[in-house]
């Protein structure tokens, strides 16, 4: 039992957990969009497109919240004129602009006298040097997920399965892009100090993914997604304190292994219901 319970009664591990726990719900709000809109890929890209604000931001002495927004604002703003180009496809407007803006992170990361510490830091985040004003900061970002969340889910459900019938409908789907992108933007920002630029990724896609085959409404994958985030949290915690490994890689890497056992279980399931009946 202490196992279990002996990290947790440390006060930067407590405040870790309540990080962890913030950051897995707004992650659940957003991801599940991402995942059924199919937008993987863009929000990897936005995870890594805020990378040079964040470092700017660094640099100058400047708010490290305000620089990820202002990174992740150009990259949205970026995908949006770009996906409308008639030359380029989306997904390689999304690539060039990924790798375009990462390579500017590291490249201003590296005009800092400690480049490998600052891009470690920023790229994987640390869950343990979270203080109270930033769980103040995650509990605002979630209540902002939330309302966005519900404003918006009608419009998100048809956008999400059937956009011509969001246009007959008269639900505005740009709009709705546009306000489904920004709540993707406020999850990587809110998130990216617990588990860093390149880790949030994995808690906003795995959860998700694997409440996925397991529920049949939007609602029950948030729900899902929020629970198997929350576990991912706590069992992350709890191996990183015994075995020494990087906390938000460790949550992260759990918040994935989640996926692929769920992914497994679900397709033996499918499996043995295509069998047939054994004859007597």
């Amino acid at each position: 039992m202490e196992w279990l319970v002996g990290p947790f009664e440390v006060t930067f591990v407590q405040r870790a957990l309540w990080g962890g726990v913030l950051v897995s719900l707004i992650c659940a709000l957003a991801g599940t969009w991402v995942v059924l809109r199919g937008m993987a890929f863009l929000g990897d890209a936005m995870s890594h497109g805020m990378l040079p604000g964040v470092a700017l931001a660094s640099l100058l002495g400047g708010n490290l919240l305000l620089g990820a927004a202002a990174g992740a604002a150009v990259m949205a703003a970026g995908v949006t004129v770009l996906e409308h180009s008639p030359r380029l496809s989306r997904d390689t407007a999304i690539g060039l602009l990924f790798v375009g803006m990462l390579s500017l992170g590291v490249i201003i990361v590296s005009r800092s006298g400690s480049f490998a510490v600052d891009l470690t830091g920023f790229l994987f985040g640390d869950v343990l040097a979270v203080r109270e004003r930033d769980l103040w900061h995650l509990g605002v970002a979630l209540l902002l997920a939330a309302l966005i969340s519900l404003a918006g889910h009608r419009a998100f459900v048809a956008l999400s399965f059937d956009e011509r019938k969001a246009h007959t409908l008269g639900l505005r789907p740009r709009l709705a892009r546009a306000a489904m992108l920004g709540l993707v933007t406020l999850a990587i920002v809110a998130s990216f100090h617990v588990v860093g630029t390149l880790l949030v990724f994995g808690l906003l896609i795995a959860p998700p993914a694997a409440a996925l085959p397991w529920a049949r409404r939007v609602p029950a994958v948030m729900a899902g997604a929020a629970l198997l985030g929350i576990t991912a949290t706590v069992i992350g915690l709890l191996l990183s304190w015994h075995l020494g490994t990087a906390a938000g890689a460790t949550i992260a890497g759990v918040a994935v292994l989640q996926f692929f056992l769920s992914a497994g279980i679900a397709g033996l399931r499918g499996r043995r219901v295509a069998l047939p009946s054994p004859t007597p």
